[in-house]
């Protein structure tokens, strides 16, 4: 992404067209598309090629985008799950990697970088019950192994607001939801993660259509990117209309939910309820 977006500057501080661009490396209109959004992987001759196009010939300055261009083919931990792994997540796994904030609303499910084990395994059983176990449990070791992203040194803010709805719903049974209470507790203790509930006596909130995550890139060249969940794929918004909308309600959100030390008193609550 933050090659494929440098390149798309480089292109349009140069007036070439993507029809252009596309024609020096042998390729299309849509395959420059989906190197500039990050879609597609690079090869040096092909980065070589537009930069020399682009106007940018001294070697130094090449050296940069050809290191990127490099890194960008390493292979991530999440290429080891490829069996279990479906296309449309992976794009997620490889941005959430690279946020510097991720500000989340969950309507249904705890968020997955949250989720213990049991919970995680009880969440999987219900998108694929005909699923031998051996791959529920690969599916599993994904979800847990994600979650390292919370322990790593250049860890994301993460922001995440859930319905009450979220924390009443016994996913995987009462002892099972207890455990995932207590865990969201000691979350609530990691300096990076703030966790707010919108308590039912708030009424509807702007929410109500469904879950969605807005996540931020330190690279001023990045923009923000609003990622939706579905059962068989995701959308991805990146259009600044489109993400200024998300952040509205997201803000909206925030502001009607319980703080974060009342989220937490009430997520106690409800442990002794349960």
């Amino acid at each position: 992404m933050l090659l494929g977006s440098q390149l798309r500057r480089l292109r349009e501080a140069a007036n070439v067209t993507p029809e252009q661009a596309g024609y020096e490396i042998r390729a299309s209109r849509s395959k420059i598309s989906r190197m500039e959004t990050g879609r597609v992987g690079f090869k040096t001759r092909d980065v070589i090629d537009l930069l020399t196009l682009y106007g940018v010939i001294d070697e130094q300055s090449q050296s940069k985008f050809i290191y990127l261009a490099r890194q960008s083919r390493r292979q991530d931990w999440w290429t080891s799950y490829s069996d279990v792994l479906p296309d449309w997540f992976e794009n997620y796994l490889g941005l959430e990697s690279a946020s510097s904030t991720i500000r989340t609303f969950e309507i249904q499910f705890v968020h997955g970088l949250f989720q213990t084990e049991d919970y995680a395994r009880a969440v999987t059983l219900l998108g694929h019950q005909t699923a031998p176990p051996d791959e529920i449990e690969r599916r599993v070791g994904l979800r847990v192994k994600r979650q390292d992203l919370l322990v790593r040194e250049d860890a994301p803010r993460i922001w995440s607001v859930m319905d009450e709805a979220v924390l009443r719903r016994p996913v995987g049974g009462l002892t099972a939801m207890r455990a995932q209470l207590r865990r969201l507790l000691e979350v609530t203790a990691l300096p990076q993660v703030t966790l707010q509930v919108v308590p039912f006596d708030r009424g509807g909130h702007a929410g109500a259509s469904g879950s969605f995550a807005i996540l931020r890139f330190e690279e001023q060249y990045l923009p923000d990117v609003v990622y939706m969940e579905q059962l068989t794929g995701a959308v991805y918004l990146e259009q600044r209309s489109d993400v200024e909308h998300y952040l509205a309600v997201m803000d909206q959100l925030s502001s009607e939910a319980l703080t974060p030390d009342a989220t937490t008193r009430f997520i106690e609550q409800v442990v002794k309820e349960t």
